[in-house]
């Protein structure tokens, strides 16, 4: 059921067949590249098919009855418990991510999917009054129609369906585009699992083309009412202007350069521990990953130190092995622009505290002091596991390095002076920002999102309710109204 034969087609209006384009693409196992499954991969042809059989299909799903809307969600929700094992499997083969964090992206998509079964039930609108007697307004909470799903290689399985589950939870047709590199734990998985659930024929589409094929077809065609993406910025950038030309929505979770502020006055060992978490969890390759850790200078060495022998402790190789908790990256583009990262900072001046190694595609940790914060690796998102340390003097030099970068998205801040920290926090520009935690953090019902570049709109809760569905002003006049002519 779930395994990668099965799973190795396009999925379009309830059929598993083959694209129509020419190209079959090789999934490879990121730290073997072992071949794990071919699939025939979808053409511009095949993406219209989609988004027209998604229209097609979308009124009849909008009109379910929404306490039976909201079951069919829930049961995806138990399909995914039920399979957890299997679909493990696949994410750490496909994604070169540890089991760890497997089953994190499984529970986190597991609340993702309950949280969206609410929806139907909260999709009410109101009454309000008029200016002009005998009319009643009345707003509806209405589907959009049919919602594009982009979605990228890191958290493929959580980043597709935080989009995808809500958008057909509120009635909406939808059409799936996951990275091709991780097309099953960002795709098909997901078509699998809701098709068990019995959602109709044709609601949810599930694509897989090459972007140097197909071009911007998905995005621009002129069924979809609104396009979620999640990727980098550069790409959210190209996304948002395409977008505006035509008229269309957008929901847009881009990339961060995310800080950790360790005030003087802090947990040192706590914050070491949260930190190289915080830093290392999946290779650095999540957008909500610490990108640059501020440290006061009281505390500098001393948690230098630390991390770097916490640093040396945690063990990088085949993510298979239950051991392991840095893996590959994902391809051997990401390791060369990494490793070109690492020879930067040494050329700028940094220091190698640690110097970790590059085996294949497996990069072990790297630690760098004596950063300065406008050094090419703190202003790029690095999408590796590269720490970069930089000391301040005080809590203003730090609220300073923290803003300047174009990404606005999650952050950190430990302090034993819990309203201090909230009072720092509230002048750090991003979207999210934790105290006493690390910077990676997502919850089914909290507002996720960022500010700047890292993004426009938010998921989770009832702002997730907001950004996949449109309200429609009805107005009706009971009495007889006098017009001037």
């Amino acid at each position: 059921m779930f395994d990668p034969v099965s799973l190795s087609y396009q999925y379009i209006q309830g059929e598993w067949r083959d694209g129509r384009s020419e190209t079959a693409y090789e999934d490879l196992n990121p730290y073997n590249d072992e071949v794990i499954t071919t699939i025939r991969l979808a053409s511009r042809e095949d993406i219209d098919e989609a988004y027209q059989v998604a229209a097609a299909a979308q009124e009849a799903w909008a009109a379910v009855n929404p306490y039976e809307r909201g079951a069919i969600i829930e049961k995806a929700a138990q399909i995914l418990q039920d399979n957890r094992q299997a679909i493990c499997d696949i994410i750490v083969a496909e994604t070169g991510g540890s089991f760890l964090k497997a089953n994190i992206e499984v529970d986190i998509a597991i609340g993702m999917v309950r949280e969206a079964a609410k929806v139907p039930l909260q999709m009410y609108g109101s009454i309000r009054p008029s200016m002009i007697p005998g009319k009643e307004n009345r707003i509806y909470r209405i589907p959009i129609g049919v919602v594009g799903v982009i979605s990228p290689f890191n958290f493929p399985l959580n980043l597709s369906i935080r989009s995808v589950a809500p958008a057909l939870a509120a009635g909406n047709g939808v059409v799936l585009k996951p990275d091709m590199q991780t097309f099953m734990s960002g795709g098909t998985i997901i078509a699998k699992v809701f098709e068990l659930a019995g959602v109709p024929k044709g609601v949810l589409n599930v694509v897989v083309p090459d972007i140097a094929e197909v071009g911007d077809a998905f995005v621009e065609h002129p069924i979809a009412g609104l396009i979620s993406f999640t990727g980098s910025s550069a790409v959210g950038r190209h996304i948002g202007e395409i977008c505006g030309r035509h008229l269309k929505r957008t929901a847009l979770e881009l990339g961060g350069n995310n800080v950790m502020i360790v005030l003087e006055d802090a947990d040192i060992d706590a914050a070491v521990s949260a930190a190289a978490f915080g830093k290392f969890m999946h290779q650095g390759q999540i957008c909500m990953c610490l990108n640059r850790i501020l440290v006061h200078e009281s505390i500098h060495d001393q948690f230098v130190e630390r991390f770097v022998e916490h640093a040396k402790g945690i063990r990088a190789g085949n993510p298979a092995d239950p051991s392991v908790n840095i893996g590959p990256l994902i391809n051997q583009k990401q390791v060369d622009k990494v490793r070109r990262f690492i020879e930067s900072a040494v050329a700028e001046g940094a220091h190698l505290a640690l110097e970790g190694s590059i085996e294949g595609k497996v990069v072990s940790p790297y630690v760098f002091t004596d950063v300065k914060n406008d050094m090419t690796i703190c202003q790029n998102e690095v999408f590796g596991p590269v720490a970069s340390i930089i000391s301040f003097s005080d809590v203003e030099e730090a609220i300073a390095f923290a803003n300047q970068s174009e990404g606005g998205l999650s952050g950190s801040i430990f302090t034993g002076a819990t309203e201090r920290g909230v009072q720092v926090a509230q002048r750090i520009h991003t979207g999210m920002i934790h105290i006493n935690d690390q910077s990676i953090n997502d919850e089914p019902i909290i507002a996720f999102g960022g500010e700047k570049a890292s993004g426009i709109g938010r998921f989770g809760g009832e702002w997730t309710l907001q950004e996949f569905t449109t309200v429609k002003w009805i107005s009706v006049q009971s009495e007889y109204r006098a017009f001037p002519f």
